[in-house]
């Protein structure tokens, strides 16, 4: 049976989580399938797995970044990131969420990933997301304000810690009948997931998995 539904787990810190933003989208609306959108804070995730973050790591921060303009310029679209990265995400973060900007939810976070990887602004700045907002024809300092409440705040965390009940370690993550996908070079998986066509032998899989440890490294202090 071909799956109805995808959720999508992103935060504004990843320029994977915008390349990947830009495809879901359209993805789902031609399959067609129910898309759920899920602000997720990426720092939460890292910090319950264990892991340190792209911009953590300085050669692979290069990495990220050289990786990001040439699949950008590939692509046919702007790549310039923010203004400071890393960043403070939870404002846009909070502001993307469905409780604040309601039926718009796909144009705000449009907005704010366009604004933030494609025009540098600092999207970390609560005055920049207000005029980011407004561009749009709402009202950004109102909803801005929406996102200091501490049920607004509760949400977010809410949304983080089902992400990690269902083993999101990372974003962008898309999750398509139980089976998870990470990362922005996922789509040709997610597309055959959703025609009822992975080819996952799942048996095989779990085999795979179920196979002993040799060694395990130890961790190291830093």
């Amino acid at each position: 049976m071909k799956p109805k539904h995808v959720d999508f787990y992103f935060d504004y810190l990843s320029p994977y989580a915008y390349f990947a933003w830009r495809q879901i989208v359209p993805l789902c609306e031609s399959a067609p399938v129910e898309l759920s959108i899920h602000p997720v804070v990426f720092g939460k995730l890292l910090d319950h797995w264990g892991q340190l973050g792209p911009a953590e790591i300085p050669p692979k921060r290069e990495f990220v970044y050289k990786y990001c303009y040439r699949y950008a310029t590939l692509h046919g679209f702007a790549y310039n990131p923010p203004k400071y990265h890393p960043f403070n995400p939870l404002h846009a973060l909070r502001l993307s969420l469905r409780e604040v900007c309601g039926d718009n939810q796909r144009q705000v976070i449009s907005a704010i990933f366009t604004a933030g990887w494609s025009h540098g602004k600092d999207i970390g700045e609560p005055g920049e997301l207000s005029g980011i907002v407004d561009t749009l024809g709402l009202d950004g300092a109102n909803l801005l304000e929406k996102t200091r409440t501490p049920a607004i705040k509760e949400i977010l965390q809410k949304e983080t810690q089902a992400a990690i009940e269902r083993g999101v370690f990372g974003v962008p993550t898309m999750i398509v009948a139980d089976q998870l996908f990470w990362g922005n070079d996922q789509f040709e998986h997610i597309a055959l997931c959703l025609e009822d066509k992975d080819p996952l032998d799942k048996e095989k899989a779990a085999a795979m998995l179920a196979r002993g440890r040799a060694i395990d490294r130890k961790a190291v202090a830093r």
